[in-house]
């Protein structure tokens, strides 16, 4: 049986798989934040998956390990970009309370790499 959206964002590591112009996949491993009916990540605001999120919403998630090994089924889901800082600091939140001190440490280097001036939130909803 096919997991639901809500199944794969509880999980710690997510494939996210992004799509090129052409329709090929590209899948990286992830932490996600659930926030209520959608999920919650930060990546790097010039990373080829926010420039394939650009050009193409739709991505699939599917739970793996730490190094992207998929470990069910892909569920299709919708992302956005979340360039507004005040919605970056809500991002960098909901990491640092899924994942603990790890999360906060993340975070804290993360911000002080250039935060929200070299960082996106992506929000992921279910398709």
């Amino acid at each position: 049986m096919a997991p639901s959206f809500g199944e794969v964002i509880k999980s710690q590591y997510v494939s996210l798989t992004t799509f090129t112009k052409d329709g090929r996949p590209k899948p990286t491993p992830i932490w996600i934040a659930p926030d209520g009916d959608r999920a919650l990540v930060i990546t790097g605001k010039d990373s080829w998956k926010v420039k394939r999120i650009r050009n193409t919403p739709r991505v699939t998630l599917a739970v793996c390990d730490r190094s992207g090994n998929v470990k069910g089924e892909a569920v299709e889901a919708v992302a956005s970009i979340l360039d507004d800082s005040r919605q970056i600091e809500r991002v960098y939140d909901a990491i640092g309370k899924r994942y603990g001190l790890l999360g906060k440490v993340f975070n804290f280097f993360s911000k002080l790499r250039g935060g929200s001036t070299r960082n996106v939130g992506l929000e992921l909803r279910a398709a």
